[in-house]
């Protein structure tokens, strides 16, 4: 059933970005949007593509992948954003999309299980050390919303909220668990300290009211993009179904905190993770696909949230999948009006993918230089070596012509470090505790 919902992934993603009637990458939205409204030609939406996701796919979506031996979405979706783009907008154009990008989601689920078993064969299996890449991810996860408040309403109201993040992350680590019948519920610190810092992000971002009904005209302007979006409800809503039963298999996760809790098992963590990551995004989503008339692959994500929750249930992950993306096509226009009340909620999603981002670098990071150090010390017995792999390669990134994305650095130098580690132990220039 795995290969059967990548591959199905694979072939419909493609054909949604062949077509135009949605895309991945929240900065290529507006590309194809110009390209569909006559506005750049294919081969520039396609250079465009490329130049913005396939580093993204290289330097983030793979590595963070192989460390949690689960598909992060940005490798998929950001490829088949690529695959729709290059083939013609054409019926033959549509249906080599479709077979390029079947073939690709059963190459990318298949190749991850291959590399997974090909460092199994290496004198010293990292793969191990590399997952604690994503160790601080969850924790550091909590405060994003904390700082998303910081860049939109400045510095005090982000410590305000900072402070109040920490205060639940302390007292649910302390007094989060209880006694029901038989058995114990223990809340997640981390995901119930992000929700509170959302909770207070949407209520400092809705004190700031509007009067002017910028957004119901806009809706009127771009009637024909919303019509547009709405005419193929049926593909995009497959396409939801899909994810979410997807990511009910374990294939794969929405965003990297998700994904690490996934990888350990933690469904409902991962979820309530999922969640606050989705309302943030919902005014990005929704105010792009009203200009555009270029919807997300993923909607605003909450088909992910679908599949955390019904882990292990795909059958009832693609129909709840199903219901949900038909649900936000149809919100479009309430929630276009309902934000000109609301003027800072609709610039919120912004903020959101900012300071995920931020927070991301650091803890991405923070866990590749842990994670290295562990590699030095198994691999050498010798503390320091990693940290310096990764510091510096961080360092030197910023200065090359060509960087890597700096959320990548951290896990892309962890697998470079774990690579070269091994190749000195096969010509013998390190002597290895592991291997003895």
């Amino acid at each position: 059933m795995k290969y059967i919902v990548i591959t199905l992934i694979g072939a419909l993603a493609s054909v949604l970005s062949n077509q135009g009637i949605a895309v991945f990458n929240d900065g290529f939205r507006p590309i194809a949007g110009q390209y569909f409204n006559g506005e750049i030609s294919r081969k520039e939406l396609a250079a465009m593509s490329f130049a913005i996701s396939f580093g993204l796919v290289i330097g983030f979506g793979i590595p963070t992948s192989i460390a949690a031996s689960i598909i992060l979405i940005h490798c998929l979706l950001l490829t088949t954003d690529m695959i729709g783009s290059f083939c013609n907008n054409s019926r033959n154009g549509m249906i080599l999309s479709a077979a390029i990008g079947a073939v690709y989601g059963v190459a990318i689920l298949a190749g991850l299980e291959f590399i997974v078993k090909l460092f199994g064969y290496l004198p010293y299996n990292f793969t191990s050390d590399l997952g604690s890449v994503s160790g601080y991810i969850t924790v550091a996860f909590a405060i994003f919303p904390a700082v998303g408040i910081a860049y939109q309403h400045g510095f005090k109201k982000g410590m305000k909220a900072g402070g109040v993040t920490i205060l639940v992350y302390y007292l649910i680590k302390k007094f989060g668990v209880f006694t029901l019948g038989a058995g114990k519920v223990t809340l997640n610190a981390e995901g119930m300290a992000m929700l509170a810092g959302m909770i207070l992000m949407i209520v400092f971002a809705a004190q700031r009211k509007g009067t002017e009904n910028t957004n119901e005209v806009l809706t009127q302007g771009f009637e024909g993009n919303i019509l547009r979006i709405r005419k193929k409800w049926l593909l995009l809503a497959i396409m939801g179904g899909l994810l979410a039963a997807g990511t009910s298999l374990s294939i794969v996760a929405g965003d990297p905190a998700s994904l690490a809790l996934l990888a350990k098992q933690e469904y409902s963590n991962a979820g309530l993770t999922a969640l606050a990551r989705a309302i943030g995004f919902i005014p990005l989503v929704f105010t792009t696909a009203i200009v555009t008339g270029v919807y997300g692959v993923a909607g605003c994500t909450f088909v992910f949230v679908i599949g955390l929750f019904f882990h292990g249930n795909p059958i009832v992950a693609f129909i709840l999948g199903f219901a949900v993306m038909v649900a936000e096509i149809y919100l479009i226009n309430i929630f276009a009006k309902g934000m000109d009340r609301f003027p800072g909620v609709k610039d919120m999603g912004e903020y959101v993918r900012t300071s995920m981002n931020k927070v991301l670098e650091v803890s991405l990071l923070a866990g590749g230089i842990m994670a290295a150090e562990k590699m030095s010390v198994a691999a050498s017995g010798y503390t320091g070596i990693g940290a310096l792999f990764v510091i510096g390669a961080f360092l030197l990134n910023k200065k090359a012509k060509k960087p890597i994305v700096d959320l990548a650095v951290g896990p892309v130098a962890c697998i470079v470090f774990g690579i070269l580690m091994n190749l000195l132990l096969l010509i013998g220039l390190i002597a290895v505790p592991v291997a003895k």
